[in-house]
């Protein structure tokens, strides 16, 4: 018997038992959908994460100062100290100092209350410098960002962020209007385009101002010069590590630190996130693809229960094939190939059944859940192997039996 003829045979008899088959290739179908699934999830998850580290900026290295003691030992949490001024900021945008670095934005953020007339809002005001903008990968709305003429004179100019600009001024267009902080009345030169929520706080709430603006007319005090963060964005991605060796040794060397160990600041790059991050989602989707993974076993094990069955029923029809010649291999291949066919048919049904859900789903909850190909065809060859490996027993049962005995049986 040839394949094409065995082919033929094991679809005539899948189709002549199609509620049975049906089931069969249900087990298989519900698990490869869940693999790919939760695949998706794990990949979109993944994506998710990645584009909000990204969206802090591009190739962003933060500088953040170290913790303090109080005079009781009480230590205070990473970024409690002072250590960081305007003047490391101003050394490190100093050309020669540190070429791998494209930018320099120090900032210091307090959070403020603004007032339009009645309407208060309480958000973030940042005071920084120009380069934040191309550190923080930021664009504007309308208007424009602020200048080094207005650090330079200590403008009340502010540019506010989408969700800040709404909620003080509505829908209308800002520009040029005035926004009170801190009972000093600020001009409203330009609004950020929307960047999402990163894990620190909503990046479209909050309020920009110049840094000099923000030390000598908001915050005062003799840590005005101090800063929270030091942004510094890398030239490009490939010169992020000797970024950080050069604003790591030019701030020990600033600090009149000799001891590495005992540094009083800490810088954080978007690589060791990421890495952090993807090894968290990775783990997830090894686990859930995992779980998935024990629908597909079930599946294998209702083939292989299936196809005993078939053997049971058609011991006659075997018994009087073996009788007119049919060989052992030609039994048990018919056997296998039927196997085959529903593994395949419940793998494509699967992979239908999963891309479906993963476009489907995003409309109706709020999640991402990517298509992976690589994943989908991985899965339907699953199947198929699921269906060759379960239908071993089964076909090799077909084959060993006597052609005497089989013809005897009721």
């Amino acid at each position: 018997m040839s394949w094409l003829e065995t082919l033929r045979t094991s679809l005539e008899a899948i189709r002549a038992h199609r509620l049975r088959s049906g089931l069969t290739m249900l087990g298989i179908l519900i698990g490869i959908a869940a693999v790919i699934l939760t695949v998706g999830l794990g990949e979109g998850a993944q994506a998710q994460v990645t584009s909000a580290i990204n969206s802090l900026g591009t190739n962003l290295l933060v500088v953040t100062p170290g913790s303090t003691t109080g005079t009781n030992g009480v230590r205070g949490g990473a970024g409690s100290a002072t250590t960081l001024t305007v003047h490391d900021a101003s050394a490190l945008a100093t050309p020669g100092v540190a070429p791998d670095i494209a930018a320099v934005a120090p900032t210091t953020t307090h959070n403020t209350s603004l007032a339009v007339g009645a309407t208060t809002w309480t958000t973030s005001v940042v005071g920084t410098t120009p380069p934040w903008q191309s550190a923080r990968a930021r664009t504007l709305a309308e208007g424009r960002f602020i200048t080094d003429a207005d650090v330079a004179g200590e403008a009340a100019n502010v540019v506010l962020g989408p969700t800040t600009a709404e909620q003080l001024f509505g829908t209308a267009s800002v520009v040029g209007r005035t926004v009170t902080i801190n009972s000093i009345p600020f001009t409203v030169v330009g609004v950020l385009a929307s960047a999402g929520a990163s894990a620190a706080q909503n990046e479209d709430d909050q309020a920009v101002v110049p840094i000099s603006t923000a030390a000598d007319r908001l915050i005062g005090g003799a840590n005005r010069t101090s800063v929270q963060q030091i942004y510094l964005q890398a030239s490009t991605s490939d010169r992020l590590s000797a970024a950080y060796q050069e604003a790591n040794q030019e701030l020990l060397a600033l600090h009149h630190i000799t001891d590495s160990t005992a540094t009083d600041f800490s810088i954080t790059s978007q690589e060791s996130l990421l890495s952090t991050a993807s090894s968290v989602t990775q783990t997830l989707t090894l686990l859930l693809g995992g779980v998935a993974a024990i629908s597909l076993l079930v599946g294998g094990i209702g083939v292989m229960n299936i196809m005993l069955v078939s053997v049971t029923e058609r011991i006659r029809e075997i018994g009087l094939r073996k009788a007119v010649g049919a060989s052992p291999v030609v039994i048990r291949r018919q056997f296998m190939v039927e196997a085959s066919v529903l593994g395949l048919a419940g793998g494509l049904l699967g992979a239908f059944l999963g891309i479906v859900g993963a476009l489907a789903l995003p409309h109706l909850i709020p999640i991402q859940i990517a298509i992976s190909p690589s994943a989908t065809v991985i899965a339907i060859l699953t199947a198929i192997a699921i269906g060759l490996v379960f239908g071993v027993y089964p076909a090799s049962r077909a084959a060993r039996l006597a052609p005497i005995d089989a013809l005897r049986s009721e």
